[in-house]
């Protein structure tokens, strides 16, 4: 795990542009269309078939109604199918800004860890206990937990959720505060932290907010 964390794009480095489809409108969200303007929050995401990812973007949206003030404008990146996210969204609205992504190209691009399922891995996963939102009775395995709240949400999964969740599942979350001349200068990377104890939780209202302010 150790190994696949060094390969992020640091504060103080150049962020790579990207250009995704919108998923609450028509036409394309870019890094391009905010330099010169505004600073941007990004984050990066993996499938919706993950109650975590859920809450994250979630949490994102209420922290960039706070950080419009400041000047900042947040960008959420996820890697499904554009009909996969619309379809969702039409049923959980949100006014955060939204991209849909299913190869990972803006991941890749950022170096967000995805690292190899291998079998010593999935051993070291099946063994880790997790409660980052505090929902959880306990602390449960990644997969009891994903299920449990999954079934709290009513969480019916589509064709594509089912997919990208055999396929994507290792796929790590990050978030990077970049200035309006396009340098990162933040960067949070899932499970950089803590390791896997760190898996399912987002960055606070109060961090990010302090982020922004580096930037402001």
């Amino acid at each position: 795990m150790a190994a696949a964390m060094q390969n992020p794009v640091p504060p103080g480095a150049p962020a790579p542009e990207f250009i995704v489809p919108a998923v609450h409108a028509d036409g394309m969200i870019s890094l391009a269309d905010y330099r010169g303007h505004s600073p941007v929050l990004l984050g990066l995401f993996p499938g919706l078939y993950c109650p975590f990812c859920r809450r994250s973007i979630a949490q994102m949206a209420a922290t960039s109604e706070k950080l419009k003030p400041l000047g900042v404008e947040s960008i959420a990146v996820v890697g499904t199918e554009l009909d996969n996210a619309r379809l969702y969204y039409q049923f959980r609205p949100t006014r955060l800004t939204m991209g849909a992504d299913p190869q990972l190209t803006t991941h890749q691009s950022y170096g967000v860890p995805r690292p190899e399922p291998t079998p010593e891995l999935l051993d070291i996963v099946m063994t880790t206990r997790i409660n980052p939102t505090g929902e959880l009775p306990e602390p449960l395995s990644p997969p009891v937990a994903a299920e449990l709240l999954n079934k709290r949400d009513g969480f019916q999964p589509t064709a594509a959720d089912v997919r990208e969740s055999q396929t994507i599942f290792t796929q790590m979350k990050g978030q990077f505060l970049i200035d309006s001349t396009g340098i990162v200068r933040w960067a949070n990377i899932e499970c950089g932290k803590e390791g896997l104890p760190g898996m399912g939780k987002f960055p606070s209202h109060e961090e990010l907010m302090a982020a922004a302010r580096l930037v402001t």
